[in-house]
């Protein structure tokens, strides 16, 4: 499981270092793609063999089509080099607006990496407590 937050530049190359805390869970190779809310999501490759299963299992809605091709057309293996960075490929940290500075998210069974500027600018925990009493319709209670 996945959880903290942790920040780190990019190098020229375009390589970043990923938090040791996460680098063990994510494993030597791990998948990087688009994800909801303007981040990259970044899933162990057991976790990409679940999550790529349960969309291959989607009804063939336009909508299920839609949400296979973004994930799987933006999907890239990573591995890490021997300081522990990886290349986030180009067309990816783009479609995120990532540049210099990365944020990395432990989400339970994922890794989301936001642009700092993006993650700072759009994750106002202002109206937490109306998506907590909606949350209760789950099953979660605080």
């Amino acid at each position: 499981m996945f959880m903290g937050t942790y920040e780190h530049g990019i190098d020229a190359k375009g390589r970043v270092i990923i938090p040791a805390k996460l680098r063990d869970g994510l494993g030597d190779s791990f998948v990087v793609t688009v994800g909801l809310d303007g981040c990259l999501y970044a899933y162990p490759m057991d976790e990409w063999e679940t999550f790529s299963t349960k969309l291959k299992e989607l009804p063939g809605t336009k909508e299920a089509r839609a949400l296979q091709r973004t994930f799987m057309a933006n999907a890239a293996t990573c591995e890490c080099d021997k300081q522990g960075r990886t290349l986030i490929p180009a067309g990816l940290r783009e479609c995120v607006g990532i540049d210099k500075e990365v944020v990395f998210i432990g989400v339970l069974g994922k890794v989301e990496i936001w642009s700092k500027d993006r993650y700072e600018s759009g994750n106002d925990t202002a109206d937490l407590d109306t998506i907590a009493d909606h949350m209760s319709e789950f099953g979660l209670s605080f």
